[in-house]
């Protein structure tokens, strides 16, 4: 059984690369992070559409948070002033925001810095 939560994100796009790898070195969570490609998901307790689709945050029991409760999960996990933010970020109004802005994000990374044409691609055809 797992002792930490894991962080799964798209390995396949730079821009979600380059982001968690700065939280990474800002945040030190206390968690695993690893690309979906190389992840066995099935064992997460995850699909394919659910890593394709956004940011995963798994906790050991199982528990699969998406999106931008995923990155309130890793703020909290960060502690210090990082899980004042992460609380907020899971009560409303202030999660509904997180998500709409996440999905802004989502859906246009391969328009931003650092974001390639493969990021708009269906996994399958990348």
């Amino acid at each position: 059984m797992r002792t930490r939560p894991v962080l799964v994100y798209d390995g396949d796009c730079r821009f979600c690369t380059t982001s968690v790898t700065l939280l990474e070195r800002l945040l030190r969570p206390d968690c695993s992070i690893t690309p979906w490609q190389f992840a066995d998901l099935a064992a997460l307790g995850a699909t394919r559409s659910q890593a394709e689709y956004e940011a995963l945050w798994i906790t050991p029991n199982g528990t699969v948070h998406g999106g931008a409760q995923a990155a309130a999960r890793l703020l909290l996990r960060a502690g210090k002033g990082w899980a004042v933010l992460g609380a907020l970020l899971t009560l409303p109004p202030f999660r509904w925001l997180a998500h709409g802005v996440y999905r802004i994000i989502a859906n246009n990374r391969d328009r931003l810095p650092g974001g390639t044409a493969a990021c708009a691609l269906p996994a399958g055809r990348r």
